[in-house]
């Protein structure tokens, strides 16, 4: 299953309201599978998403996470599924 790490830095003390936007946002994909989590370090939140559709995920990262105005800047890592597999 295609799955992506999303690293997402934030305006200082939005990432409670970035982490609330996210999961309003993703409440309306059905295909997407997610985990949400603010961390301390050099980046804020740490987003998990899953699909069964790469081409899901990529527009869901480009054209809503991404277009949040509070997120300063992402970094996006899609795991290699291939060697997930045994």
């Amino acid at each position: 299953m295609p799955t992506s790490y999303i690293l997402i830095n934030s305006d200082l003390g939005t990432d409670e309201s970035i982490i609330i936007k996210i999961k309003e946002i993703l409440a309306d994909e059905k295909d997407i599978q997610y985990e949400i989590q603010g961390v301390y370090g050099v980046y804020d939140i740490v987003l998990k998403l899953s699909s069964d559709d790469i081409d899901t995920l990529r527009s869901t990262i480009t054209n809503k996470i991404r277009k949040i105005t509070t997120v300063q800047s992402t970094l996006t890592m899609m795991v290699i599924e291939e060697q997930e597999k045994p």
